[in-house]
């Protein structure tokens, strides 16, 4: 059975940085695309990025340059660095996983697996 387990949110003032860990049971990185998304107060989950099996990585307009997704396959984790974070940043962190497959997809149904989510609130 898979299962993936977020940690490290918090509560952070604008311009700190967070990392986000999402361990992964039961499934080997090698064979999978992970992805990270967001949820909102009253908001649609939506896109943060995601990474290959090899290393390719997607990310939404709103994480480019500040955010980053990398994997330790020994530890089968996944990582999202956060960097310069403002308010808007505020909600529920998700961790996702799918078969991997030629396309990097963003799209929230594409993932077949999903963790129970972090909170990240960043005040101003």
């Amino acid at each position: 059975q898979v299962q993936l387990v977020e940690s490290g949110g918090g509560l952070v003032q604008a311009g700190d940085f967070l990392r986000l860990s999402c361990a992964v049971s039961g499934r080997a990185l090698s064979r999978t695309i992970m992805g990270w998304f967001r949820q909102a107060p009253k908001k649609e989950r939506e896109f943060v990025g995601s990474i290959g099996s090899t290393g390719n990585t997607r990310y939404a307009d709103s994480a480019k340059g500040r955010f980053t997704i990398n994997i330790n396959n020994n530890l089968n984790t996944v990582y999202l660095q956060m960097n310069a974070l403002e308010p808007g940043d505020t909600a529920v962190y998700y961790c996702a996983a799918k078969p991997v497959t030629s396309i990097l997809t963003s799209m929230t149904t594409d993932f077949t697996y999903w963790g129970q989510g972090t909170q990240v609130t960043v005040t101003s």
